[in-house]
């Protein structure tokens, strides 16, 4: 098979934020491409060539999005999208389903089982990229480079720059990191657990009042602007980044 002549090669891009990517392909030469062309784009591929090892690897360490085949050797693509949507703990991940099935019935069988995007093979590399990029500003928005704006204040994760309208306010990493979910996540309140997975990540062990910590140190530094009231205490559930204070 001429992977030249069926799949774009792949190009260097500008990256968008690191994203862990797992990648559920039984073809190991398309296996292969994909990662190589994501690891171009700045992310971090991980690679499974079936379904029950991709169970296993998000048992470890939950990634930010997940590339499936539809036919994977044992249980199929479409199958293990199900599985992942049915538990609480991986419901959230985003989907890319890659097929060679092209009928509209099979698209919308795709989608209904839990995928967010469906991709037909062959498929082009920038397609997948652009594919991917959409998905996780629709899923993940905080796993790209896009600035963001909430009431007066901005985030720009290029330069790391937080602005209170012209003030700018100086953060540490992890306080970054949670305000930068915190605008890409308004008025949904978010417990300490959940936080905790999408700032820290699922797969790093420490205690849930750490998240209180941090919470304080944002505080303290929005204080000055005035804006550390938009960051809601909600008793007995957790917390929330809201335009009405």
């Amino acid at each position: 098979m001429n992977l030249a002549a069926t799949y774009d090669i792949p190009q260097p891009m500008e990256a968008e934020l690191s994203a862990h990517i797992l990648v559920v392909e039984d073809e190991v030469a398309i296996q292969e491409l994909i990662a190589l062309n994501l690891t171009q784009a700045g992310h971090d591929p991980q690679v499974a060539g079936s379904a029950m090892e991709a169970l296993d690897r998000v048992q470890d360490m939950l990634p930010d999005l997940i590339l499936i085949d539809w036919m994977l050797p044992g249980m199929s693509g479409l199958e293990l999208v199900r599985r992942l949507r049915a538990h609480q703990r991986t419901q959230q991940i985003p989907i890319i389903m890659l097929t060679a099935r092209v009928d509209e019935a099979d698209k919308l069988l795709g989608l209904e089982s839990g995928a967010d995007d469906y991709i037909t093979k062959p498929f082009s590399i920038r397609e997948l990229n652009a594919r991917i990029k959409a998905v996780l500003r629709r899923r993940a928005p905080q796993m790209t480079g896009d600035p963001v704006i909430f009431r007066t204040l901005s985030l720009d994760p290029g330069t790391h720059r937080v602005h209170a309208g012209h003030q700018e306010i100086s953060l540490g990493p992890t306080e970054f990191k949670l305000l930068h979910f915190f605008m890409t996540h308004p008025e949904r309140v978010y417990s300490r657990t959940q936080i905790l997975d999408h700032v820290w990540g699922d797969h790093v062990f420490i205690e849930e009042r750490t998240v209180d910590v941090h919470i304080r140190r944002l505080r303290s530094a929005l204080e000055g602007s005035g804006h550390d009231e938009l960051l809601q205490t909600v008793r007995g559930a957790g917390y929330r980044l809201t335009a009405q204070p």
